[in-house]
């Protein structure tokens, strides 16, 4: 995973790509913007680590659309637990 990724929580579900592009960029060079559209949260990637510890600490924990907002470091998906969905029969 890269340093320089960053997941931005609880933002309002209306929030756009544009708008988190906006608010990043006023703390550093943003290489990428994901969102995840409907769940409130996304990813910032940051074109270096300085720029991402920056905007980490200038934007954690501040109101951003009527919503305290969390920032903090990127970790790799979590690797899910079978569920036992449909599995064919052996024969």
């Amino acid at each position: 995973m890269q340093d320089n990724k960053l997941y931005v929580g609880n933002l309002c579900y209306s929030t756009k790509k544009e708008e988190v592009h906006e608010l990043f960029a006023g703390h550093g060079e943003v290489h990428n913007v994901d969102m995840i559209e409907g769940k409130g949260f996304g990813f910032v990637e940051m074109v270096n680590l300085s720029a991402a510890e920056t905007a980490k600490e200038a934007l954690n924990g501040v109101e951003f659309k009527g919503r305290v907002i969390k920032v903090d470091k990127a970790q790799p998906p979590r690797k899910r637990p079978d569920k036992g969905g449909f599995q064919p029969r052996a024969r």
